[in-house]
C-alpha cells in the first residue's frame, strides 16, 4: 500500500447501488451472514439482492448462487462476510464482473498483523476498480437508498451522518438517534480503511442532500493533505464534529493495535481541526450532543444564556456548567424581574435561573420566554429544563421557535412516562433536547461563539 496522496473516490454508485450481493450469506440465524442479509431485506432495499452461498439454494426467500459469476446479472455492490483469506479472490472476481464497490466486513487482516493479506486485497481492488470499505468493519447504512449492510438495523432517516473507526461507537450513536426520533442520513464503520477513507466519506456526506451534520470518530488520519483539503471545503457548507481516540500515550498505543492506525500527536491533530473549522469534542456523549444541536441550530455570536427550570437543583447545575464553559448567566434587569414577579405566582423564584417550581405547566415557560424576549433582548439562548412530568412541552416550544429568533434547547429530566413521550417529540420537531443539565449546557456552548 502506498503512502502517496490518494485521489478522492466517487462514492455515489456505492451508496446508491442498484443491486447488491451478499457473499457469505447464511441460512443459520445465529450467523452474521444471515443477520446482514435479513437487515438488508427488512430495510426495504428495492433493488435485486443476491445471496452468495455455494451450499444453499435459497436464503430468506431469495434464490442463492454459488458465486458472483453465477448471478449472471449486473451487480453494483457486494457485502463480504467470509473468512479473510478468501476475500482477495472474491474482490478479484468482483472486479472482472464490473462490481464497483465492496463492504468487507471480514477480519483477519492488518489489525492482527496480517499485512500481506490486506495488501493482496488492495491489489485485487485496484486491479478491478472496486472501491472497498473496510476490511474488519461493521459495514454501512444509507437510509436514502434503503441500504443496510450492517448491524443493528437502523431504519429511521434523519440528518446525522456517522463516520467511525469503531463500529460499536457508530452503531451505539445510530441506535440512540433512532430512539430519540432523530434518525441518521448514513453510517459507515471504516475498519482498517485499506482503500476508501475518512476524507472520501466526509466529501460524500458533505455533498449529500440528506445530511445536515457529520459526526466522526477517528483514531488517526490516513492522508493528512487530503483530509485538510476536503475539510476546508466541507466545513464551509456543513458542521463536522470530530472525536479523536488515542489522545494519550497509552491511548495511542491502543489505537495502533485496534485498526493499526497511526494515531499521531493530539495537539497536532487539534491544530489541524481548528485550521479547517471542524468541531473537536472529548467524549462520545459530546460527539453525539454537539452534532445533534448543530444539525438544528447554526453557530451564532453571543454568550448570554437564560435558564428557565421547574427544578431548582437542575437549574443550579446548569448554571455551574455554563459558567465553567465561559458563558454568561447574567442576572435579570429590574424591569424584567418586576414584570415576571407581577405575572407569575409568588413561589416562583425570579432570576437567572428562573425557577418556575414543580407545579408549573408548560405554558408558563412560553410566557416567561416571550416576556424576556421583550425585556431582555441581549439574551442569546434560552435553556429550558423540564424537571417534572410536564405535558405539552413540545407544543409550547414550537410556538416559541416561531415567535422568537433565538435558539431554544431543552433538558427533560425526572418526568417518567411523560418525559419519554415529550423527549422524543421535542427532538423529532428539531428542539434539541438532552437528558441532563450538564449535557444541555455543553450543547449551548456548541452554538454560541462569544
Amino acid at each position: 500500500m502506498s503512502d502517496n496522496k490518494q485521489e478522492l473516490r466517487d462514492l455515489n454508485l456505492l451508496f446508491n447501488a442498484r443491486s447488491v450481493a451478499i457473499v457469505g450469506a447464511s441460512t443459520n440465524p445465529e450467523k452474521l451472514g444471515y443477520e446482514i442479509l435479513n437487515n438488508l431485506i427488512n430495510m426495504g432495499y428495492e433493488g435485486p439482492i443476491y445471496p452468495i452461498n455455494p451450499k444453499a439454494d435459497e436464503i430468506l426467500g431469495l434464490k442463492a448462487y454459488p458465486s458472483l459469476s453465477d448471478v449472471g446479472r449486473p451487480i453494483d455492490l457486494i457485502g463480504v462476510i467470509i473468512p479473510g483469506k478468501f476475500a482477495p479472490g472474491v474482490i478479484e472476481e468482483a472486479g472482472k464482473l464490473g462490481v464497483k464497490g465492496a463492504v468487507v466486513i471480514s477480519g483477519g487482516f492488518r489489525e492482527i498483523g496480517n499485512d500481506d493479506l490486506e495488501s493482496a486485497l488492495v491489489d485485487a481492488a485496484r486491479l478491478g476498480g472496486v472501491g472497498i470499505i473496510g476490511p474488519n468493519c461493521q459495514g454501512i447504512n444509507y437510509p436514502a437508498n434503503k441500504l443496510c449492510i450492517s448491524w443493528p438495523l437502523i431504519k429511521q432517516a434523519g440528518g446525522l451522518a456517522l463516520i467511525s473507526q469503531s463500529g460499536t461507537i457508530a452503531a451505539a450513536l445510530a441506535d440512540r438517534a433512532e430512539k430519540e426520533g432523530i434518525g441518521i442520513s448514513g453510517l459507515v464503520a471504516l475498519g482498517n480503511r485499506c482503500d476508501i477513507d475518512e476524507s472520501d466519506l466526509i466529501n460524500f456526506f458533505g455533498a449529500d442532500p440528506s445530511t445536515d451534520v457529520i459526526a466522526v470518530y477517528l483514531e488517526g488520519i490516513r492522508d493528512g493533505e487530503k483530509f485538510m483539503e476536503v475539510g476546508r471545503r466541507v466545513a464551509r457548507e456543513k458542521p463536522v464534529v470530530v472525536l479523536k481516540g488515542g489522545r494519550t500515550e497509552r491511548g495511542r498505543k491502543a489505537a495502533e493495535s485496534h485498526t493499526r492506525s497511526i494515531a499521531g500527536r493530539g495537539e497536532i491533530f487539534d491544530a489541524a481541526l481548528r485550521k479547517i473549522g471542524f468541531e473537536k469534542v472529548e467524549s462520545i456523549d459530546a460527539l453525539y450532543d454537539c452534532a445533534k444541536v448543530l444539525a438544528v441550530e447554526k453557530k451564532r455570536p453571543g454568550r448570554r444564556v437564560q435558564v428557565i427550570t421547574s427544578s431548582g437543583g437542575s437549574g443550579i447545575v446548569a448554571v455551574d456548567v455554563l459558567e465553567e464553559l465561559g458563558l454568561d448567566v447574567a442576572p435579570l434587569s429590574k424591569g424584567a424581574s418586576a414584570r415576571l414577579t407581577e405575572v407569575f405566582p409568588s413561589h416562583c423564584v425570579v432570576g437567572n435561573p428562573l425557577d418556575l417550581t414543580g407545579d408549573t405547566p408548560a405554558e408558563r415557560y412560553k410566557e416567561a420566554v416571550l416576556a424576556l424576549a421583550e425585556e431582555e433582548p441581549e439574551i442569546d439562548l434560552y435553556l429550558l429544563i423540564f424537571g417534572d412530568p410536564i405535558p405539552r412541552a413540545t407544543e409550547n416550544c414550537l410556538e416559541l421557535k416561531k415567535a422568537i429568533d433565538r435558539p431554544i434547547i431543552a433538558c427533560y429530566i425526572g418526568g417518567g412516562e411523560v418525559e419519554e413521550v415529550e423527549f422524543k417529540k421535542l427532538n423529532e420537531n428539531k428542539v434539541p433536547t438532552f437528558p441532563t443539565p450538564e449535557r444541555t449546557a455543553r450543547a449551548a456552548r456548541s452554538i454560541l461563539t462569544g
